[in-house]
């Protein structure tokens, strides 16, 4: 078996860091894989061993919409010319997320059996979004989800479709259990996010100054001149604490003792929840959005709660029981642990050999 991996944008959000997780998983277990993205980019695909075959497609982030869309064709008709005459009717064709098209028309036009891995169902514009999932269901043989709410939401009938949760990588999870912690007195708050709005970065930033007692860290993928631009004219309060995109996040998740996710219901739907398994490697309770696929990661009332992200005051009455009672912290931190065991790594490469294998 041959497998093309098409990623569009090779960056150190959480599709290419899953996508790299499957990469390492099937070369582990003597899968023939070539990596196909934005090299030109760094992000979590350049940390993919060096023996890994990697090709080249280019494309640019624009922050324009216009040149972005622009850019997004360009590198999918980049890529049909480019794997054309590479690419053979036995291989495999493995798009990770919706948006290399090219991938999915690639693999149709040459007989290949293609699998879409997709983690998002929010995008806009509309018209955008019904073009990217027809292409789907035009060209996908096998369909991916990453939680059952997303496969509920975005179906494919004549499809084989899985479920297939993300999982954290062992090494994370072996660091974390060699990182020493303090958790007698909880106090600190984290949440690691994009630089957008519909994150609820303006949420915490109200949080964070309705709990002067309790010190907040905001993580954003972005770099520190943005971040500065985007909070410019904000009044910020003194214990909250800002940092651009981390290489390396240990030290904050071993800082934290509550990890956050506040993005607003109404305009992104959390399909998973890397961030919140990571806190949980760090048996840290998690706070998250009532409605998505999150809430498969967060049982409500078990490791954590699922609060509607615009209701500050309930928040900030959730983060006070957690902090100031010290049993109900040490049982929800306990649980932390037990629920983690369900996004281990070794169950989520065997459940990509089995769908790999059709089994």
């Amino acid at each position: 078996m041959r497998i093309f991996a098409f990623h569009l944008l090779n960056d150190f959000s959480g599709s290419p860091k899953v996508l790299s997780q499957l990469i390492k998983g099937w070369d582990i277990n003597h899968i023939d894989v070539q990596v196909c993205s934005s090299f030109q980019n760094n992000g979590f695909l350049s940390g993919i061993p060096p023996w890994i075959k990697r090709r080249i497609v280019w494309y640019r982030f624009y922050d324009n919409k216009l040149l972005r869309v622009w850019a997004l064709v360009m590198s999918q008709f980049l890529l049909l010319v480019k794997f054309f005459f590479i690419v053979k009717k036995e291989d495999v064709i493995y798009v990770n997320t919706v948006l290399p098209f090219g991938a999915g028309l690639l693999g149709k036009l040459k007989g290949c059996r293609v699998i879409y891995h997709i983690h998002e169902t929010t995008m806009k514009p509309a018209a955008l979004k019904s073009f990217l999932f027809g292409i789907v269901k035009l060209t996908a043989d096998d369909v991916v989800y990453v939680s059952q709410y997303l496969a509920s939401q975005e179906p494919m009938p004549g499809k084989q479709s899985h479920v297939l949760y993300n999982a954290i990588p062992e090494e994370f999870v072996e660091k974390s259990l060699r990182t020493p912690r303090d958790k007698t007195m909880p106090q600190n708050v984290l949440m690691v996010c994009s630089l957008k709005v519909y994150k609820g970065v303006f949420e915490f930033v109200r949080l964070a100054k309705k709990l002067k007692q309790y010190r907040f860290r905001l993580i954003l993928n972005a770099p520190l001149q943005e971040i500065e631009v985007f909070f410019k004219g904000v009044e910020l309060p003194e214990n909250l604490e800002f940092y651009p995109t981390q290489r390396d996040v240990i030290p904050h998740y071993a800082w934290a003792d509550l990890i956050m996710n506040l993005s607003h219901p109404d305009s992104w739907v959390e399909t998973f929840g890397l961030t919140i398994i990571e806190g949980m490697a760090f048996d840290m309770p998690a706070v998250v959005p009532p409605v998505g696929g999150i809430t498969e990661v967060v049982d409500n009332g078990f490791n954590g709660f699922h609060v509607n992200p615009h209701d500050i005051d309930e928040l900030k009455k959730i983060i006070q029981q957690l902090f100031l009672n010290a049993r109900d912290y040490a049982r929800f931190s306990e649980n932390a642990g037990v629920k983690l065991n369900q996004f281990r790594e070794k169950a989520f490469i065997e459940g990509s050999l089995r769908i790999l294998e059709k089994k």
